[in-house]
């Protein structure tokens, strides 16, 4: 699918990497340092910038710690001077904790409509800071029931679904984005595909792109670490799972939330390679028109 926006809904890619970021904190090895040196550009935290021309709306998928970047590229791609809600995904930090800039300390922002799952919703209502961007009415928190659709326009529905991660202070949930003639999936976090209740091939075949996660490359990415602690699916393994599809169904597949140490995130040879296979790998700033 060709990345332009002539489309009147469209998505921009506001964010590639995994929740702590490109560079990522207290990292001095070669793949942060060529940032620390200047050859090459951060990459901010896994975010999707959602517009409707014919309505005039902006929404955000995730509020990371990069939205005060995330929020400005969203409104100058789409010169829409909007923002009409945020989706969350779930509780870890790269996915919600941008929230904070909707508080009075900053955008000082009324009623933005967030949509969570109901024990988000609970955690938000329940915990500060959080729970103080409610009571100040800075957010409208706007509960969602799993698979269940929602009309945010007349033009785009949005759809959640629970999928399998680590879910120690939410649930956690992948996005369906329908307009009238295109389909995306988006999964940033799950812990692997054959956990999960459905089959990831047969959902691939019910969209017409795929943004799915791609936190590591292989199991070799974090040398000391215990890499069961923290499941993901590496992106080898979906490559391998994906291989045999026919080409048309693998070039659906969108790579992203890449962590740092994942090559994927910069433009080298292992990114060249996948794309080669027929996959796509997520670039910032990337449109994907909706119709």
């Amino acid at each position: 699918m060709e990345s332009d926006k002539t489309s009147q809904q469209f998505i921009t890619v506001l964010g590639i990497a995994q929740d702590a970021g490109f560079p990522q904190a207290d990292c001095e090895k070669e793949h942060c340092k060529q940032y620390w040196d200047g050859r090459v550009e951060k990459r901010h935290v896994v975010s999707l910038g959602l517009s409707d021309q014919t309505t005039g709306q902006n929404w955000m998928f995730e509020a990371t710690p990069d939205f005060t970047y995330q929020l400005h590229q969203l409104k100058s791609t789409s010169a829409i001077d909007d923002l009409s809600g945020i989706f969350l995904t779930h509780a870890h930090i790269g996915h919600y904790t941008g929230l904070m800039y909707l508080g009075h300390e900053v955008m000082g922002a009324s009623g933005v409509p967030v949509y969570t799952m109901p024990r988000m919703k609970s955690y938000l209502k329940k915990n500060g800071p959080w729970s103080q961007l409610v009571s100040m009415n800075n957010i409208d928190l706007q509960q969602q029931k799993a698979d269940s659709t929602i009309q945010i326009s007349p033009n785009i529905l949005v759809t959640p679904f629970r999928v399998p991660h680590r879910d120690e202070y939410s649930e956690t949930v992948g996005y369906r984005i329908n307009s009238e003639n295109t389909s995306i999936l988006f999964i940033p976090d799950i812990n692997k595909w054959h956990v999960w209740e459905r089959d990831i091939i047969e959902e691939v075949s019910k969209v017409d792109v795929a943004l799915l996660d791609g936190t590591f490359y292989d199991a070799n990415e974090l040398p000391g670490r215990d890499m069961s602690e923290i499941p993901h699916p590496y992106v080898e393994e979906s490559i391998k799972l994906f291989n045999n599809l026919p080409a048309s169904e693998k070039e659906k597949i969108m790579f992203l939330h890449f962590n740092h140490t994942n090559p994927l995130i910069l433009d080298g040879p292992e990114r060249r390679e996948v794309e080669n296979l027929g996959f796509q790998v997520a670039s910032e700033g990337q449109i994907i028109p909706l119709n």
